[in-house]
C-alpha cells in the first residue's frame, strides 16, 4: 500500500472512506502496541462510524477549534482514545511520530483517556456515562444561549449504555427536543468482562431511546452507506437523533474479532504486524471535512451592575435566601446561568428564573445531569451556579470530580446542609459534603454564617476559577456583619478577642452562632473566648488559626458536619506546618440523626453552645 499522502475532504467517495477507516484501524493497533497499553479492538469496532463523520459530517476547523460555528466530537467512551488519536492524526493536527512514541507515556498529551490538554478536546472522559451527558449541556448552550449552528456528536459504547446518566442524559434531550444533539451508540456486543447486557438486540436500545423522546436508526456500524445515510437524517435539524450502530469488536483483525478477552489489551507486536498487514498496510490519508457553516458572531449582551442584595445587622435571614437574592444579582452579567434539580423553590435559585428565565435550566430531579449541563455551558463559556440540596450533590461526585479533571469552572451551592434541617430527617442532611467539596483537586468550600457573607460570597464565586462550593443552612440566623463588609475566599472574621483569651471557638454556619452563645456563657464564669467564623473552609486562613493557637493554647472546633474529612481536620491540617499543638476539643456529628427540632437536633449531636461552653471549660482547666 503506498504511503504517499493524499487528501479527502466531503466529497470522497465510499472506497475512499473505507480505505480512511482502515488506517484508523491501523493506527489505533499501531499506538496502543507500541505504547504496550490500550484499547485497541475497542477502537476497531467504531473505525467506520468515525471515519463517515470525519470525512463528510463533522462541521470542524482544525487549524481553528475555538471557531464557535464548529460542531463538537464527544468520546463518551473515552476508553477508544487510539481512534480518537488516530482521527487527530487523519486531520493533520497531530504527527505518526507524536501518535507512535508519545501515546499513554508519562509528561505527554496524549493520554489514555483524552483530557482538553488537547485544543479538539472539550472534556475529560473515560468515566463511563458521563461523555453523553456533556453533549446535551453543550448541545443547550450552542442553541439557546450561544444561538450557534453547531452539531454535537457523541460516541457512546454499549457497556455505558447501563448507567443511569446516559437515560438522564437523553431522557433531557427528548424533553428539549436538542435537534442539535446526536449520541452514536457502538453496540460492539463485548465489554470488560464479557458480553454486555443487552449484546447485540439494537431493537432494545432503539426502543428505549424512543421511550425518552429521541429519533433512533439502527444501523449496520460497517456499511458505509447506511452509517453515512443516518449521520445525513441525524442532521437534518428535526430530532435529537440516537444511532444504534451493530458493529464487531475488533473489527479487520480475525484473530481478535468478536472474541473475549480482549478489552484493554495491546495487540503483541508480532499479532499487531499480522493485524496491519490483514488491514492493508500502512497508510497516509489526510482529511478535510466539511467546514463549520459561516455563521455571524452574536455580540454578548453587556453586563449591568452587580447590585447585592443587603442586610441590617440583627435581621434574621437564611443563607438559602441571601444565596439566591445574590444569585439573581448576578445574573446581570450575561455569562451567568443557573441550574436547578426541582428544588429551586428551596434552595431559592428561582430567584434567578424570576429575574433571567432565559438563562435558568431546570433538569428536574437528576442531579447528575444537572451537572454535566452546567460542565457543557461552562466549556462554553458560561460561568454556571448548579444548585441542590447540599445532600443530593452526593449523587453527583463523580460528575464533579471529573469536571475537575477537565479543568473546569464552575459554582455549586448546596443547601439545607446538616442536622439543622430538622424534622426531615437523615435522608435529607448534608452531612458529607464539605469532604466531599475539600477532596476536589483545586476546588474552593465556602461557608457562610449571615446573609451578608452569603451574598458576598455567592458574588466571588462568580470570579474564582475551577470548581467553587457554597454551604448555605435552611434556618434564618442573626445578621453579624454591616452590608460593607468584605469577604475573600482563603478569609475568616474574628467576631469575639482580645489579648486575654482563654480559648478559641470555630464555627461556620449555624455553628458559628452556636460558638457565640457559647462565648456569652463563657464571659459569665470569667472565661474569655475568641469566636472566629471560619467562612472559607478551603482554602484556610491558617495564619489567623496559628496566632489563635499560639495566643490561646486551645481550640474548640465545632461543625454540622461528620468529624471525617469536615472542618475539624481542616484546622489540624492548616495548623500542622507550624508546629502548633494546642489543646484541641472537635464536636461534630457522629451519630446518626434523626427527626425532630433544629434545637433538639444540635443538642443530640453535640454541636449546640452548652456542649462547647463545657468542652472549652474543660480545655481552660487542663491548662
Amino acid at each position: 500500500m503506498s504511503t504517499r499522502p493524499t487528501t479527502l475532504d466531503s466529497s470522497s467517495d465510499l472506497h475512499q472512506i473505507f480505505e480512511l477507516a482502515q488506517q484508523l484501524r491501523v493506527d489505533s493497533v499501531r499506538s496502543s502496541t507500541s505504547a504496550a497499553s490500550g484499547h485497541p479492538t475497542s477502537s476497531l469496532s467504531a473505525a467506520d462510524l468515525m471515519a463517515v463523520l470525519l470525512a463528510r459530517h463533522l462541521h470542524y476547523d482544525w487549524s481553528a477549534p475555538d471557531n464557535p460555528a464548529g460542531d463538537h466530537l464527544i468520546f463518551s467512551k473515552g476508553h477508544a482514545s487510539p481512534l480518537l488519536y488516530a482521527m487527530f492524526k487523519a486531520a493533520g493536527v497531530i504527527g505518526d511520530e507524536e501518535l507512535m512514541t508519545t501515546y499513554r507515556r508519562f509528561g505527554h498529551r496524549l493520554q489514555g483517556h483524552p483530557t482538553p490538554v488537547l485544543p479538539w478536546v472539550d472534556l475529560a472522559t473515560g468515566s463511563l456515562g458521563q461523555g453523553i451527558a456533556y453533549g446535551v449541556g453543550i448541545a443547550l448552550a450552542g442553541r439557546d444561549l450561544e444561538k450557534q449552528p453547531y452539531r454535537v456528536w457523541v460516541l457512546c459504547g454499549d457497556s455505558e449504555m447501563s448507567e443511569g446518566s446516559v437515560w438522564e442524559a437523553l431522557d433531557k434531550a427528548g424533553r428539549h427536543q436538542l435537534a442539535n444533539f446526536t449520541a452514536i451508540v457502538d453496540v460492539n456486543r463485548l465489554g470488560q468482562s464479557g458480553p454486555t447486557e443487552l449484546q447485540w438486540d439494537t431493537a432494545a436500545y432503539a426502543r428505549r431511546a424512543e421511550a425518552f423522546g429521541c429519533r433512533a436508526i439502527v444501523v449496520d456500524g460497517h456499511d458505509l452507506e447506511e452509517v453515512d445515510r443516518a449521520l445525513t437524517t441525524a442532521a437534518d435539524g428535526q430530532a435529537p437523533t440516537v444511532i444504534v450502530a451493530r458493529t464487531v469488536k475488533g473489527k479487520g483483525v480475525s484473530e481478535v474479532a468478536d472474541q473475549e478477552g480482549w478489552h484493554g489489551k495491546p495487540l503483541p507486536e508480532e499479532l499487531a504486524e499480522r493485524a496491519v498487514a490483514e488491514l492493508g498496510g500502512i497508510r497516509d490519508l489526510r482529511v478535510r471535512g466539511p467546514r463549520p457553516s459561516e455563521s455571524a458572531s452574536v455580540p454578548a449582551p453587556a453586563a449591568g451592575p452587580v447590585e447585592l442584595p443587603r442586610y441590617d445587622v440583627g435581621d434574621e435571614v437564611a443563607t438559602r435566601v441571601a444565596f439566591g437574592k445574590a444569585l439573581a444579582a448576578l445574573g446581570a452579567r450575561p455569562d451567568v446561568v443557573a441550574l436547578d434539580a426541582e428544588v429551586g423553590n428551596s434552595t431559592h435559585a428561582e430567584d434567578f428564573k424570576k429575574a433571567h428565565p432565559e438563562r435558568y435550566f431546570q433538569t428536574y430531579i437528576a442531579e447528575q445531569q444537572m451537572i454535566a449541563t452546567a460542565v457543557g455551558m461552562a466549556v462554553r463559556g458560561y460561568r454556571p451556579f448548579a444548585t441542590t440540596f447540599a445532600a443530593f450533590l452526593t449523587r453527583a461526585h463523580d460528575f464533579i470530580r471529573m469536571a475537575a479533571v477537565s479543568e473546569v469552572t464552575m459554582a455549586l451551592c448546596g443547601t439545607h446542609s446538616g442536622v439543622e434541617i430538622g424534622a426531615d430527617g437523615p435522608s435529607q442532611m448534608g452531612v458529607e459534603d464539605l469532604a466531599m467539596m475539600r477532596a476536589v483537586l483545586g476546588s474552593t468550600v465556602l461557608y457562610p454564617s449571615d446573609a451578608t457573607s452569603a451574598a458576598a460570597l455567592t458574588a466571588a464565586m462568580a470570579d474564582i476559577d475551577g470548581i467553587s462550593y457554597l454551604r448555605t443552612t435552611r434556618g434564618a440566623y442573626p445578621v453579624l456583619y454591616a452590608g460593607d463588609e468584605t469577604f475573600q475566599p482563603g478569609g475568616s472574621k474574628t467576631l469575639r478577642g482580645g489579648d486575654g483569651d482563654q480559648v478559641t471557638l470555630i464555627g461556620a454556619g449555624v455553628t458559628l452562632h452556636e460558638c457565640l452563645a457559647a462565648a456569652d456563657e463563657l464571659a459569665a464564669d470569667g472565661i474569655s473566648a475568641r469566636v472566629i467564623d471560619l467562612y472559607s473552609v478551603k482554602p484556610i486562613d491558617a495564619d489567623t488559626l496559628v496566632r489563635a493557637a499560639s495566643d490561646t493554647g486551645a481550640l474548640v472546633v465545632v461543625e454540622d458536619h461528620h468529624p471525617e474529612g469536615g472542618i475539624g481536620e481542616a484546622v489540624l491540617s492548616a495548623l500542622a506546618p507550624s508546629g502548633s499543638n494546642p489543646r484541641f476539643a472537635h464536636l461534630a456529628v457522629t451519630g446518626l440523626p434523626g427527626s425532630g427540632s433544629t434545637g433538639e437536633l444540635i443538642d443530640a449531636a453535640g454541636i449546640s453552645r452548652s456542649h462547647i461552653a463545657e468542652s472549652a471549660r474543660g480545655l481552660v482547666r487542663h491548662r
